[in-house]
């Protein structure tokens, strides 16, 4: 479902990303793992199209939207959820998750969202910058499913969030997959959260990939090693 071949990415003349390929398959959860500085959220920019690929291709289900603007990628079936949920605080909950409808032509919020996030209904008058860290998750998720997407990106969604929320993101993310026919692909520093969910990790270190577990054989005090500060 998503096929990134020989992706390179640079800040300036400094390259981050060198050479990087991974393939994900329908209804897969990869995660990507690693230390901050280490090019998880340069990796998901440049999949969504916010930093600019210097070489390389990104095929989403067979098309190559490496080329594409974020919008035109969003419609092509990526969607992202990116570090900090970036939510708008003064609009309400509804119009945050209206705002995920713009590049798909779509104006109603299906009811299948509200199912998955009844939080989210109950305080859909409510504006963004009132609710709790976790909350606000749920909404920047929702925010990105309704453009209905074959690969849902997500960009340290553990951040800055206590630890028994993270067990219901991780509830949700699995329900999610199940409902949808989702592929996903999160970039992570938290290990118990990514055992919730993955079925394959691979570490980056320094652009690159260095170590890959399927979640079956994972090696708990390999990945810790890597890391560690």
């Amino acid at each position: 479902m998503l096929d990134v071949k020989n992706l390179q990415v640079a800040y300036g003349e400094s390259q981050i990303i060198n050479q990087l390929s991974f393939s994900v398959a329908k209804k897969e959860t990869l995660a990507i793992m690693g230390r901050n500085g280490m090019g998880k959220t340069t990796l998901m920019k440049a999949l969504i199209g916010i930093l600019k690929c210097r070489q390389g291709s990104v095929e989403i289900d067979g098309l190559d939207v490496a080329k594409f603007d974020s919008f035109k990628r969003v419609g092509s079936g990526l969607a992202y959820v990116p570090q900090g949920r970036q939510i708008f605080p003064t609009l309400s909950v509804e119009d945050n998750i209206r705002t995920g409808l713009s590049s798909v032509g779509k104006r109603k919020i299906d009811d299948w969202i509200y199912t998955l996030f009844p939080v989210l209904k109950d305080m859909r008058r409510r504006r963004g910058g009132n609710l709790s860290g976790g909350q606000q998750q749920q909404l920047a998720i929702a925010r990105a499913l309704v453009s209905e997407p074959k690969v849902l990106l997500l960009d340290e969604p553990t951040e800055g969030i206590q630890p028994s929320i993270i067990k219901d993101i991780a509830r949700m993310l699995n329900e999610i997959k199940k409902l949808r026919d989702i592929t996903i692909v999160v970039s992570e520093q938290v290990l118990s959260f990514t055992l919730e969910i993955a079925d394959r990790i691979l570490v980056m270190e320094g652009g690159r990939f260095v170590h890959e577990d399927l979640r079956a054989n994972v090696d708990e005090a390999k990945i810790h090693q890597y890391l560690a500060v």
